[in-house]
């Protein structure tokens, strides 16, 4: 792995490992950060005064509730590639779907049939921009042009364009979130990693998904890499045994809704 060089790579990296907020340089606090907990808990708390000064009932929905279930996100990023529809299949057969944070250049615009799918079967399409490039080192400018061709593709596939994305290497600062808000994109994180892009060894990232999950968690898997779809039921199956409710990113901020520019992170 590259070694940390800038004060920029130190600040987003701690970001995303969830030791610290600082912005480039330590320079002052990263704005716009919640815990899906929070988001979720601040809206439930509004969504009950609103019934009880309405005295209307709140509707049933398909979907768990995070409020009282054990939830934690699947998240897959980087794709589609080739190995995702056997993906599809086990998610399909698992009855579980995910939030996939699809690449542009050599994914969506060279599979747009599995994304097509991915919508169908209930899956959550966002935003991992086109080429991967690392957004705090680029102008608004060249921001816009890494999101805006993912956007396009997704829409003009699923007839819905994503309201969440994934910041390459979870690197993000107050003038990408800018970016992010006038776009409608909120910015997802995560708790957990395998890892998997540097392993091929299924065991072990099943292992160090299991070892790092807690409730309110968003696990962060890549179904391109070799070892990665063989350790998916395993770690469902797994997960389920300890009471978990695996969901999409925006089933766990439910009941709220998530706003663009922010960051959430476990």
């Amino acid at each position: 792995m590259t070694r940390l060089r800038t004060p920029v790579f130190r600040a987003a990296v701690t970001l995303a490992t969830g030791a610290s907020l600082l912005l480039a340089g330590g320079c002052g606090t990263l704005h716009g950060v919640k815990a899906p907990h929070d988001a979720r808990q601040a809206a439930a708390e509004e969504a009950r005064e609103t019934t009880k000064e309405s005295g209307a009932q709140q509707s049933g929905a398909d979907s768990p509730d995070c409020t009282v279930a054990k939830c934690v996100a699947l998240t897959f990023d980087g794709g589609p590639s080739k190995p995702t529809p056997k993906l599809l299949d086990i998610l399909k057969e698992k009855k579980v779907h995910a939030t996939f944070f699809l690449q542009g250049k050599g994914h969506t615009d060279t599979y747009p049939d599995t994304v097509l799918r991915m919508s169908r079967e209930g899956h959550e399409t966002a935003n991992h921009t086109w080429s991967h490039k690392v957004l705090t080192e680029l102008s608004a400018e060249e921001i816009e042009a890494e999101m805006k061709p993912v956007q396009d593709d997704v829409r003009r596939i699923t007839g819905r364009a994503p309201v969440l994305m994934r910041p390459p290497q979870g690197r993000t600062s107050d003038d990408v979130s800018a970016v992010m808000k006038k776009l409608g994109l909120a910015q997802i994180l995560w708790s957990v990693t395998a890892k998997d892009y540097a392993t091929t060894d299924t065991a072990l990232i099943t292992r160090r998904v299991l070892d790092q999950t807690r409730r309110d968690g968003i696990i962060l898997l890549h179904d391109r890499y070799k070892g990665t779809v063989p350790a998916v039921p395993g770690i469902i199956d797994s997960l389920r045994r300890r009471g978990y409710t695996i969901v999409t990113v925006s089933q766990l901020l439910a009941p709220a809704a998530p706003e663009p520019g922010t960051i959430y992170r476990p």
